[in-house]
């Protein structure tokens, strides 16, 4: 479309050219990628089933299933083959992909978010095409691998920087950044699970090509979606490109989650085999000892007219008994350890938790997060990073480690002077 035959109110806006700049890639993306599955179930019932030996190989994680690996495999074996035929060097296909992700960067960063998306597509392209032409042409070798992959690194980082640089004055950043972080611990685990030969290939649904496919359409197509909504605005949103990158902040940490979670296991320890219930069962005891301390503290002062201090520190010591009680005989199992040591570490521990709880609100606060969900934030992110471990490794530690043990009794790693002991073989 061009810009004569659009509307008067939109070739006046600066719309206009962001619509041209993505749907006319997008129309001809289309065209070729319709026209080639025509031709490829063409094929696939005439002759025998396509199949990629690489994509064979593959594992299944991601999004993607292998028949669509086959088609996408299928359809690029053209360039990639005329590529080898040429002897083109593979190393330059790569730094090449890392040249146009930069431009695509820039080009988000000053707004142009179609022809950023479309470079960003087109870096991924040759991410794929490098590594075939490397095999076919019998190049690749650990030194390529290394540079493809920080490469790869880079590709994503700038992309989403220029996203970041574009949304400096908005609440997108946040996400942005997100999505940044996310995108470099997915491959990060990976390689370290590697160094600790567990594969996680197969493990994450939000992979390198999901990332690049859910970036590049989301942001090369956002134009389309911002005429729809607001035409005449002075400077775009591109909804499209920020749902792209809240899905992106979310998913991503996810996957890398769900990595690490399967390189933990394949490594064994003492929470392998942990009661899965058991994070619920003490998130519900928390829960229901803060419901009771509510309670109780509203009744004492509305109700009995009780001063509002007192009736806070009665509310408190209220819910941290339930608290106890409940987390003690129901999630941790812990009934056979000592009585006193656990409420004197419950103490110490609640003491901690409610500090952490009080600096997270006020630093959520300082950067105008609404309190409701500084409240929910920060007892999420203690809950799981300090409460829980700490109520099953220090408090409760005997019906997490198994019952009969003597929790007054040091550590059997240290002696009785206090000195730790080197175990018999282990290097020291």
């Amino acid at each position: 479309m061009s810009a004569d035959m659009m509307p008067a109110w939109l070739a006046r806006t600066p719309a206009a050219r962001e619509v041209v700049a993505a749907a006319g890639p997008g129309l001809l993306f289309l065209a070729w990628v319709g026209g080639a599955l025509l031709v490829y179930a063409v094929r696939n019932r005439t002759r025998a089933r396509f199949h990629d030996e690489e994509m064979d190989h593959r594992d299944a994680g991601g999004l993607t299933t292998p028949a669509l690996r086959h088609f996408f495999a299928w359809l690029v074996r053209p360039l990639w083959q005329a590529l080898a035929r040429a002897r083109f060097p593979p190393d330059v296909i790569t730094k090449l992909s890392l040249v146009i992700a930069f431009g695509a960067a820039l080009a988000v960063a000053g707004g142009r978010f179609a022809l950023g998306g479309w470079l960003f597509l087109s870096a991924g392209l040759l991410d794929f095409l490098d590594g075939r032409v490397a095999r076919a042409t019998d190049t690749a070798t650990r030194r390529g691998a290394v540079i493809d992959s920080v490469v790869d690194r880079y590709v994503e980082a700038s992309f989403l920087t220029g996203l970041a640089w574009y949304y400096r004055f908005d609440w997108v950043l946040l996400p942005g950044l997100l999505a940044l972080s996310g995108s470099l611990l997915v491959p990060y685990v990976r390689a370290r699970g590697e160094a600790l030969n567990v594969k996680v290939d197969d493990v994450g649904f939000m992979q390198r090509t999901e990332r690049v496919v859910l970036l590049g359409l989301g942001t090369a197509l956002s134009p389309l979606v911002d005429v729809l909504v607001a035409p005449r605005a002075a400077s775009p949103r591109h909804y499209l490109a920020i749902g792209a990158l809240l899905l992106l902040a979310v998913t991503s940490h996810v996957s890398a989650l769900q990595r690490l979670r399967r390189v933990l296991l394949a490594l064994g320890g003492e929470h392998r085999h942990e009661d899965r219930l058991r994070p619920l069962k003490s998130m519900v005891a928390n829960a229901l000892a803060t419901g009771v301390d509510f309670a109780l503290a509203n009744a004492l002062f509305f109700g009995w007219g009780m001063h509002g201090a007192a009736a806070t520190v009665l509310g408190c010591v209220a819910g941290a008994l339930v608290s106890f009680t409940l987390s003690r005989a129901w999630a941790f199992h812990a009934r056979g350890g000592s009585l006193l040591l656990e409420l004197a570490r419950y103490a110490v521990a609640s003491a901690a938790t409610a500090a952490l709880n009080g600096g997270g609100v006020a630093l959520l606060l300082l950067v105008n997060v609404p309190f409701v969900v500084a409240w929910l934030l920060a007892r999420a992110v203690v809950f799981a990073g300090f409460s829980y471990p700490v109520q099953r490794d220090f408090v409760f530690v005997t019906g997490a480690r198994g019952k009969g043990q003597n929790p007054f009794r040091p550590p059997a790693a240290f002696t009785a002077g206090g000195a730790p002991r080197a175990s018999a073989g282990a290097p020291h």
